[in-house]
């Protein structure tokens, strides 16, 4: 008898949108996330006032060892737990719920995750592992630090995998149905996490035995090449995350409707297709990689703006309509009537915004004239935080104003709204400051990846030090908006008052082009992305194999 409350309970989840067995795997991660980025968050205001020039880092705690924390807590930790706890709530909300085992594999996964990270941080602390989040050999670290790496992609792959059987579940017990659209996302989601990542675990477990010491030379093309065929990737697998809820939540929160489904699945599948190649824009000043290499590997990363195009069109063909629908007139008379005090729609709605800037940064940092200017300078620092910090994060955080008093069982209050839409103005001034004073001091010639140096005096680095001084501004207020986001999170998780809270998604338009089936064909995205994959890579990689020089040993340079 004292399993029927408990049954009840399930089932009552189950029709207001999520399983409390499932809310709560999507509470652990987000919780973890927003630990991370409070972690991170302090670490990134010691590095801003260290290049401000205002504080300098002691001996036990150097500039390397805040960078190389800063970095794995925001870019792996964060933006990963944030994810996956998202992506694991779409397909609860949408399948139906998540099956028993999924549940299982999900908590491996989330504890897989978890050990990795601590085996990782360790060595940080200890300062044997000052390597960066991009971990380039030469450079090597503890061995510790590179298994605690395979276990946090191990759980990685557990969490794909479990999404992957929960979907196929579904698509057994709904025959010649359409997968709804959020799973769809997901699936394109977990497809890209899984292939993504193979990449990085081949360079770890090729890393491992010549960390060690079992074997005397790596080859360091190979290991950069590895690595950025994630860490590419990776990137848009966070702007990925970004426009499902672009699509599906925002014409929901202004009160409109999707533009098309077909459209929103096709650019799943584009995205999907295009995502891992190009790479190599990353390496356009790299040697030993041919210029035809380059130049397809060019056309391979901005081929991935066609989608965003799309998405552009899409996100403001339905933000006119909407407001023409409230009865706006004029040309931009729509803009007046959406719903900028509502912090569900200002964050990313400022995130769509500011990704034209950002995307206009990266296509200088794909041509291979201009990025000879930009690369291994400030420019690129300023590019990641306003492509990251402002497009992906911001959109993160308007997602947790709804989705966070979702599973809790709470709800937004006007008060927290808008204390929510202070942290967005916040947040976005100081993230725009801090990125724009990284551009321009880039284009002056400081060097990313340095801590604070005057050069002996050198005139043209004592030019840079106002805009330096403007990072640490930034970076001071960013810290401010980064407490009060991880405050909103916590208040609307465990404080809020108790009341149901919608998981917003957005119908299709009357009258939308039907969807055909054939976009169900999974099998046949996954080919065709890994067939383009082996056209952007295989011919490189078998060259710097079969012409490898001797191999680099390990060094440490710090």
């Amino acid at each position: 008898m004292a399993a029927v409350p408990h049954l009840i309970k399930e089932r009552t989840g189950k029709v207001m949108g999520i399983n409390p067995k499932d809310a709560q795997i999507t509470k652990s991660y987000i919780s973890v996330s927003f630990a991370a980025l409070l972690f991170g968050g302090l670490l990134g205001l010691l590095q801003g006032l260290n290049r401000a020039g205002v504080l300098e880092l002691p001996s036990w705690f150097s500039y390397y060892q805040v960078l190389t924390s800063h970095g794995l807590l925001l870019v792996v930790v964060f933006t990963a737990f944030f994810t996956i706890g998202y992506f694991n709530a779409a397909l609860s909300h949408t399948l139906g719920g998540l099956l028993p085992k999924v549940r299982k594999m999900i908590w491996t996964g989330f504890a897989l995750k978890l050990a990795g990270f601590v085996m990782a941080v360790i060595p940080i602390v200890m300062n044997e592992a000052s390597v960066l989040y991009t971990f380039y050999p030469p450079m090597a670290a503890s061995p510790m630090f590179y298994i605690g790496l395979v276990f946090i992609v191990l759980g990685i792959w557990m969490n794909a995998f479990a999404g992957f059987i929960n979907v196929a579940n579904w698509r057994k017990a709904h025959k010649g149905e359409h997968l709804p659209i959020l799973a769809f996302f997901g699936t394109g989601f977990y497809v890209l996490l899984f292939f993504g990542t193979l990449p990085v675990a081949i360079e770890v477990f090729y890393i491992i035995p010549w960390a060690f010491g079992w074997i005397d030379g790596i080859n360091v093309m190979l290991t950069r090449t590895l690595f950025w065929a994630f860490g590419h990737t990776l990137v848009n697998i966070w702007y990925f995350t970004a426009v499902s809820a672009w699509y599906i939540a925002v014409p929901k929160i202004i009160g409109g409707r999707r533009f098309s489904d077909l459209l929103t699945r096709v650019v799943i599948i584009l995205l999907v297709i295009l995502n891992i190649t190009g790479g190599f824009h990353h390496q356009i000043v790299d040697p030993g990689i041919s210029l035809p290499v380059k130049f397809m590997h060019v056309f391979m990363s901005l081929s991935i703006g066609f989608p965003s195009l799309m998405t552009a069109f899409a996100m403001f063909s339905v933000f006119e309509k909407t407001g023409r629908a409230k009865g706006a007139k004029g040309l931009f008379g729509w803009v007046r009537v959406l719903p900028w005090k509502d912090v569900r729609f200002l964050a990313p709605m400022i995130a769509m915004i500011s990704f034209i800037p950002a995307g206009a940064g990266g296509v200088v940092q794909t041509t291979n004239q201009l990025d000879s200017i930009v690369h291994n300078t400030m420019w690129i620092v300023g590019h990641f935080h306003l492509t990251i910090g402002m497009s992906v994060v911001l959109t993160f955080f308007g997602i947790s104003y709804w989705l966070v008093p979702h599973i809790s069982g709470r709800v937004l209050t006007s008060t927290m709204n808008k204390f929510g839409v202070i942290q967005t103005i916040l947040w976005t001034v100081a993230m725009g400051l801090m990125s724009v004073s990284m551009h321009i001091v880039g284009l002056f010639g400081s060097p990313r990846r340095t801590s604070f140096t005057t050069y002996g005096d050198n005139a043209t680095a004592l030019g840079w030090n106002p805009y330096m001084l403007l990072i640490g501004v930034g970076a001071t207020l960013l810290l401010i908006a980064v407490i009060m986001q991880v405050y909103a999170v916590f208040y609307l998780m465990f404080k809020a008052p108790k009341g149901q809270t919608e998981f917003p998604m957005a119908e299709v338009e009357d009258g939308a082009t039907k969807t055909p089936y054939w976009t169900e064909r999974w099998s046949r995205w996954i080919v065709l992305m890994l067939l383009i994959v082996a056209m952007a890579y295989v011919i490189p990689i078998v060259d710097f194999i079969s012409n490898a020089p001797p191999g680099s040993p390990p060094f440490r340079t710090w």
